[in-house]
């Protein structure tokens, strides 16, 4: 096993004035063992990344450095098979003349291992993956989930100082996805090998991640595990991308006396405030999770006044959209609120209060779009 630094990485497309950037000098420090999860929208870079860790992309400027019991290597310019890796891919890459035992011990053979130690790791995979009955078997005769755990026995065999998941489950169905969650969690707390996890889906990204890196544009925004990035995610990309529903952002503009303008409508600031409120003219972006805002009646004397536009019925829980009853224009922004689905759902032009607590209020720079501080 190894730990993982990333320094400055870069990676360009061209040469010259025709060359694109499509990675930003990535920075990061991951722990040996530990499990990463990167996330972020397609065409964001984290797959790059994953590839210029691997071997298959050149990195343009910075450094890649593996560091174990023996020291550190920079592997930037080592191949793939010289860096002691194993990688998952998102389309199995199964030999399908083979069976489930020989595609799971061919990269062994190739390594010149003998025979009884060959079948030792396939067997250990095999029983961790619950594959010990398949192994004669043909990958047509597996079903996805089956193919998707081959594929990791295949990496497992390796014993590799570090693995790599680029997608590898988006090609299963919703209910195989979440049980191949769990079976990678099983996997990682009995191997302890550093992983890195590629998705851009926020539900892996949460349920399995230690530290997840949150990308956009080539760039890293935040750093942090799950429960941080939720609950103080550092940009306004992270507050909407991390989340389902995402959060609330609503522009406006600071006023003397605890107030903040949008749209013509003056929205009261509460008390204590988690975050330095701007002076009064400033722009502030404030941000609420949408399971912060509760329904208050329309003459309250507290909350945002707002009329209902939509409500969706998702089981356990409904989503209320509602619009600030601003006069406008420009047009009011449409908050979203998660109540109980037992509390009775408001009617479609219903006028109410959305409220929430101080502490729950999130505040952004419009400008640097970074998160403010706190009082």
């Amino acid at each position: 096993m190894a730990a993982l630094s990333l320094r400055g990485v870069v990676k360009r497309y061209g040469h010259g004035k025709f060359a694109q950037q499509v990675v930003h000098g990535v920075d990061a420090e991951i722990a040996d063992g530990e499990f990463i999860v990167i996330v972020g929208p397609s065409g964001c870079g984290k797959s790059t990344l994953l590839r210029m860790v691997a071997g298959l992309e050149e990195i343009s400027a910075g450094q890649i450095a593996f560091r174990n019991a023996s020291g550190e290597r920079i592997v930037n310019n080592l191949e793939p098979a010289e860096r002691d890796i194993a990688m998952v891919f998102q389309n199995y890459a199964l030999y399908p003349h083979m069976s489930v035992f020989d595609n799971m011990a061919y990269g062994l053979k190739i390594a010149g291992l003998d025979k009884a130690e060959i079948r030792r790791r396939v067997d250990k995979a095999a029983a961790i993956l619950e594959l010990g009955t398949l192994l004669e078997r043909r990958p047509r005769q597996l079903s996805g989930g089956q193919r998707q755990r081959v594929a990791m026995g295949r990496a497992i065999v390796r014993q590799p100082q570090v693995f790599l998941f680029d997608e590898p489950l988006s090609n299963l169905d919703a209910k195989l996805r979440a049980q191949t969650r769990l079976e990678i969690r099983r996997l990682h707390a009995e191997l302890g090998i550093t992983s890195l996890f590629v998705t851009h889906d926020q539900v892996e990204a949460m349920t399995l991640a230690q530290r997840m890196v949150v990308m956009n544009a080539g760039r890293i925004e935040q750093i942090g595990t799950p429960e941080a990035v939720y609950a103080e995610p550092a940009t306004p990309f992270v507050a909407t991308f991390i989340g389902s529903p995402p959060m609330n952002l609503v522009d406006t503009r600071v006023e003397a006396g605890r107030l903040a303008r949008c749209a013509g409508l003056a929205l009261a600031l509460p008390g204590d405030l988690p975050f330095a409120c701007p002076e009064p003219g400033a722009p502030l972006l404030l941000g609420v999770r949408p399971e912060h805002l509760s329904l208050g009646p329309a003459d309250a004397n507290s909350g945002w006044p707002a009329v209902v536009e939509m409500v969706e019925m998702l089981g356990a829980e409904r989503l209320v959209h509602a619009r600030l009853a601003a006069p406008g224009p420009p047009a009011s922004p449409l908050l979203t609120a998660r109540i109980d689905a037992s509390l009775p759902a408001p009617a479609i032009g219903a006028r109410l209060t959305l409220q929430s607590t101080a502490e729950q209020l999130h505040g952004y720079d419009p400008t640097t779009q970074k998160r403010l501080p706190r009082a």
